[in-house]
């Protein structure tokens, strides 16, 4: 790769700051770097810094005299092997895939004959408007290639689709443009470079979207005390019930997430209700009826204590542990199965150490329910990033294989989404 030739733009997110180390690994493996910064990047990282960095001009007006002169953005835009936009925010993807060159960046883009990778960075529900989706199809009809966000905390505190990648990652995908022959398509032999939000996107639009559904979620775990201040509780975190009420509310859905005691931000576009107990999920599922689905990712805990202490339990001396009475608490899944405002589709999940299929079976009998979601939870499926899960229902079983909780997320509400369109016809 020695002495290939970069053309980097950089466009003004709070993400810019990631393209000074994205030169300077780019430098450290033998690659020029030229680049170019908007007006609004110039308001996070400054042309000196992204000049030290490339030991090269950095450009970022169009109408500069001398560089006009002998035609500036012409030659910008051809001396280089591959042109990378990054971060790429929502306005310069606007403006790429419909033409406009209204400054330097966008001008040379036009511009040039040479591959473009964009590589966008926005707010969560920036990613997934439909005016977006819709100029990522135009870009990649067009033969840009454009590498798909991350999921994550944003700078605006939501999570979700829409981080920058880590420049290491976006430098290992510039090396693999960079040694494609020339004039290859840079899609052969690559599954699909159309974005995860567009690929569900086009799905739920063409079998059932979610638009103008009620999907109501639990998750997280149960806190029941046992003194002011212990509880009994389990290893949930959350996560894998967040993910799904995020990808049902980019399918468009009303979600109501009913969450236990965990500290994640929540998900755009979906009305959270906090509670601790099993009693107080309960009551809160139940508030939130009618649903068209509801989806019971939550692990709630089986018992609580008969009758929690006022005050603080102390060892008296003895040796031995304080009485601790247990009582069965509600079992909510089971009294959504029998309720009057039965959700049209009813999901439980099923949490396993040993015999997951023959539990889940069961369980979907005993419940009520539609679907019996398992998983195998004796490893680090609670707390982890990946969860591998059979959907039982009463024609069979599905299994998947193991997957991050996010695409779990969006294969199983694409499921839902099927499913209630079948019911509506």
């Amino acid at each position: 790769m020695t002495q290939q030739r970069v053309l980097l733009i950089v466009s003004g997110g709070i993400a810019a700051y990631k393209a000074l180390e994205l030169v300077r690994i780019l430098r450290k493996r033998g690659v020029a770097v030229r680049a170019v910064l908007t007006e609004s990047a110039q308001q996070f990282v400054t042309p000196l810094s992204l000049g030290v960095l490339t030991e090269d001009q950095v450009f970022t007006h169009l109408f500069d005299l001398k560089d006009e002169q002998e035609i500036g953005h012409i030659q910008l835009s051809r001396q280089a092997d591959l042109v990378v936009v990054a971060p790429a925010t929502a306005n310069i993807l606007a403006k790429m895939a419909n033409g406009i060159a209204d400054d330097l960046a966008t001008t040379l883009l036009l511009a040039t004959d040479k591959p473009v990778l964009a590589v966008p960075a926005m707010n969560v529900r920036m990613w997934h408007h439909k005016a977006t989706q819709r100029n990522l199809e135009r870009l990649h009809a067009d033969g840009v290639h454009v590498m798909t966000p991350d999921d994550g905390a944003m700078a605006c505190g939501e999570y979700g689709k829409g981080r920058l990648p880590e420049p290491e990652a976006i430098a290992l995908e510039i090396e693999r443009l960079l040694a494609l022959p020339r004039g290859a398509d840079p899609l052969a032999g690559q599954p699909d470079f159309a974005s995860d939000a567009q690929r569900l996107s086009t799905s739920l639009e063409t079998n059932g979207s979610l638009q103008g559904r009620h999907i109501l979620i639990t998750a997280g775990p149960t806190h029941e005390p046992i003194d002011p201040v212990r509880y009994i509780a389990n290893r949930s975190s959350g996560k894998q019930g967040f993910a799904i009420a995020a990808a049902a509310a980019r399918a468009g859905a009303r979600v109501t997430l009913v969450a236990g005691p965990v500290h994640l931000p929540t998900p755009a576009g979906v009305d959270r209700v906090d509670v601790e107990t099993a009693r107080q999920m309960l009551a809160a599922v139940e508030a939130a009826l009618p649903a068209d689905a509801a989806i019971m990712v939550a692990a709630v805990a089986d018992w609580r204590t008969a009758d929690a202490a006022d005050q603080k339990l102390k060892k008296d001396g003895s040796g031995q542990p304080a009485p601790l009475a247990l009582v069965e608490n509600p079992d909510i899944l089971a009294t959504l199965g029998r309720h009057a405002q039965r959700p049209a589709l009813l999901v439980g999940f099923a949490a396993e150490t040993q015999q997951i299929a023959a539990h889940a079976r069961a369980k979907l009998a005993k419940k009520g329910a539609d679907w019996i979601v398992a998983n195998d939870v004796s490893g680090d499926v609670m707390g982890g990033d990946a969860n591998a899960v059979q959907i039982v229902t009463a024609a069979g079983i599905e299994s998947w294989p193991s997957l991050p909780k996010g695409e779990v997320a969006d294969k199983l509400i694409e499921k839902v989404a099927h499913a209630l369109s079948a019911l509506v016809d």
